[in-house]
């Protein structure tokens, strides 16, 4: 029986997605071959790669000035990346300026470890509040080399909804828990990067979407496989990419264009979690920590009215257990903030939604 994930990352797949990919497991495109036994420069994979881009273009309309790149070593390696990328000066320690916004842990890490290669200033923090809001966004200075947002925050469930203006500055944005999930005006931003493991496909994989005058000449002192240049002259195949993860995103992109694309999602994405919030609005034993107007529409944490930290930690531990048991499994909230989370990506339909809400109703009950 399947069940209903509520994973954060590594998140649920579509099961067409699944369902193809099993029957394609041992034969792909008619080669007598799995993609994981391609060679990722043959004439078989050459398809895969080409279609994957095509799609991820069309879907989020993306301008012919941009590239896209399929990458490895997660969002988490792009917080080198891209100051080694943008910012980087004649030698380590010379970086140039950059502009952060700190809206939780991962816009935090991602600061932390830019300053090591610029010199980066947060221009402001809802670390206040635990992150509950999206503060106001000062402007850029005027000779920043970007500045840099987290359009979605997973672990505390705030989203940039009115982006920052940067004017000439190149606005860079992790989007790894809400790309695909409504409709995003691409050329607002210099530089987009994604996770693949909650949206996109299987972890593995990650992708970059940069504008093309950004794509520079690097010192020599960046290491070969850090480098944007290197990546975009050689269509993402300097080294072996994650062929298998790309195959998998081509299935979930051709899977997404089906349903209607990117406008179809982004309703589906309000309504679901619409649902859920007006449930945790009107109940007396849940609620949601986050200001309404910062609500995201992927991650959702939640937790008990209890007061009584023992007795709140017992309630939230036993409504985990009994929430696996009855098939809605992952709904613990990130160890850093405790309580309870339901990451709706995609891939959850809204029959997950409400099962969850159904088993919540009766759990208040009892």
């Amino acid at each position: 029986m399947r069940v209903y994930n509520f994973s954060p990352g590594p998140s649920a797949l579509p099961l067409p997605v699944l369902e193809k990919a099993a029957a394609e497991m041992t034969d792909v495109n008619g080669t007598g071959q799995s993609v994981m036994e391609m060679s990722h420069r043959s004439k078989d994979f050459k398809p895969i790669i080409d279609k994957a881009d095509a799609l991820i273009r069309e879907l989020m309309c993306i301008p012919t000035n941009y590239k896209v790149l399929f990458l490895q070593g997660g969002a988490s390696l792009q917080f080198s990346m891209i100051p080694l990328n943008l910012a980087a000066g004649d030698r380590p320690g010379q970086g140039k300026k950059a502009s952060y916004i700190d809206t939780g842990v991962w816009a935090d890490k991602a600061a932390k470890e830019a300053s090591k290669y610029a010199e980066v200033e947060v221009k402001a923090s809802s670390k206040d509040k635990a992150y509950t809001y999206i503060p106001d966004a000062p402007p850029p200075s005027a000779d920043d080399a970007y500045y840099h947002i987290t359009l979605n925050n997973t672990i505390v469930g705030t989203k940039w909804d009115k982006l920052p203006n940067t004017g000439s500055v190149p606005l860079v944005t992790d989007a790894s828990s809400n790309i695909l999930s409504e409709p995003i005006d691409v050329s607002k931003f210099g530089l987009i990067y994604a996770g693949a493991q909650k949206n996109l496909g299987p972890a593995g994989t990650t992708i970059i979407i940069i504008r093309e005058d950004l794509i520079k000449k690097v010192p020599d002192w960046i290491p070969m496989m850090l480098r944007y240049d290197i990546h975009a002259a050689e269509g993402s195949m300097y080294n072996t990419p994650p062929c298998y993860g790309i195959y998998i995103i081509m299935l979930v992109l051709e899977w997404l264009k089906n349903l209607g694309g990117v406008e179809v999602m982004g309703k589906l994405n309000r309504e679901k979690a619409k649902l859920f919030y007006d449930y945790l609005d009107a109940s007396d034993m849940f609620y949601s920590p986050v200001q309404k107007e910062y609500r995201s529409l992927m991650n959702i944490p939640f937790i008990t009215t209890e007061q009584n930290e023992a007795k709140k930690t017992e309630i939230e531990t036993r409504f985990v257990k009994e929430a696996a048991a009855a098939g809605l499994i992952n709904l613990a909230g990130h160890r850093l903030v405790g309580g309870m989370r339901a990451s709706i990506y995609n891939a959850m339909p809204i029959e997950g939604v409400k099962a969850l809400i159904n088993f919540m109703e009766k759990f208040e009950k009892k």
